[in-house]
């Protein structure tokens, strides 16, 4: 069985601003600034800390999942085969990073979703666990060692995805065009998906990401329009939407995808809204998962969503044209993403075909 690996952006390097000049960083935002300012003059141990911006926030109990969400501790042999493989190659994964709850289905699958770019996020998202902080320079071989161990494995379908890179000047676009390419070089059969950043303020980076023509673009919208402010603060809900329509208008034959967390607070009526602004924007798939909080200083999850509402909410998303849903407590945005890409092709040649007939 081939190994899939979905790359995200993590995986420091040594690239000069002189070596990529358009790469050049910009000032990092405020509460980056200030976070690593206490950092440096705070005890040893306040240098360790993941998430520096967090740190006096108070506390938010997490509260005892219920029997459809708990997952077994893993066990399998391929599952510590995975691991081993991830450590000798040096790949930082998000399934680590961000704590997936899917990491042991997964890994006992040889599937694992690696991160470019490096594993250090200059946003401050509520919802997350990935280490917050100053990123380290971009690492020029980086595509080359994407591409070839996306040959040597072998794989179907690769999923590319990554942190905010608010500290480059193009967000980290020509990285990732230059992933993409290498790929297509070194492995012409393999599909790809990208999972990317906003490209807030990054004027020009959304079209260099298309002209290099992935299968797949994903960017997430994670929550409804009021949540915002607390929850992905340094983003802008109408902004991402505007993203996803856009890579429609560049090229209409990518499909494009987009994610939602549930369980923050948000209402269903919320919920039905943002499918609706979604499918504005003609993005073909929606995943639709449980909020998990990953620590006590993390957003607080309001309440846990039923399966059967997971049911409701995907049977209302087909209902609105979405050419494939993925709604359940354990939905991730990576999770089995070679099926879905294969079962969201088969959805719109049945939808052209549809079309022709008529």
């Amino acid at each position: 069985m081939a190994t899939r690996i979905l790359i995200d952006h993590r995986a420091g390097g040594a690239v000069s601003h002189a070596q990529a000049p358009d790469m050049a960083a910009s000032a990092l935002p405020a509460h980056l600034e200030a976070a690593a300012d206490a950092a440096q003059e705070g005890p040893p141990e306040a240098k360790k800390l993941r998430h520096p911006e967090k740190a006096h926030r108070p506390d938010n109990p997490i509260k005892r999942k219920p029997d459809w969400i708990r997952v077994k501790a893993p066990t399998h042999p391929i599952y510590h085969e995975t691991r081993n493989l991830m450590r000798e190659n040096k790949l930082v994964t998000v399934c680590e990073e961000a704590a997936c709850p899917n990491i042991g289905e997964c890994w006992s699958q040889r599937h694992a979703t690696m991160m470019i770019m490096g594993e250090i996020c200059t946003r401050a998202c509520s919802f997350c666990n990935i280490t917050t902080g100053q990123p380290k320079h971009l690492d020029a071989d980086e595509p080359r060692r994407v591409a070839d161990a996306v040959a040597k494995l072998g794989l179907r379908h690769v999923v590319i995805t990554s942190v905010d890179r608010d500290d480059l000047k193009d967000g980290g676009a020509r990285h990732f065009a230059q992933v993409i390419a290498a790929i297509r070089v070194a492995a012409p059969e393999t599909t790809i998906e990208i999972l990317t950043p906003d490209f807030l303020r990054k004027h020009g980076a959304l079209e260099v990401v298309v002209q290099a023509r992935p299968d797949v673009f994903n960017h997430n919208l994670e929550t409804v329009p009021k949540l915002y402010p607390t929850i992905r603060p340094g983003a802008r809900y109408f902004h991402s939407l505007r993203l996803l329509d856009q890579v429609k208008q560049l090229d209409p034959s990518i499909f494009t995808k987009s994610g939602l967390m549930v369980g923050l607070g948000e209402t269903r009526m919320e919920v039905l809204q943002v499918m609706d602004d979604m499918r504005s924007a003609e993005i073909d798939f929606l995943t639709i998962g449980q909020y998990l909080q990953p620590t006590v200083k993390h957003a607080a999850v309001d309440r846990f969503v039923e399966p059967a509402e997971f049911e409701d909410y995907a049977r209302m998303a087909r209902g609105k044209g979405f050419l494939l849903v993925s709604a359940t407590p354990l939905t991730r945005s990576s999770y089995h993403a070679d099926r879905d890409f294969a079962a969201l092709r088969d959805a719109r040649n049945a939808q052209l075909a549809a079309r022709s007939a008529a």
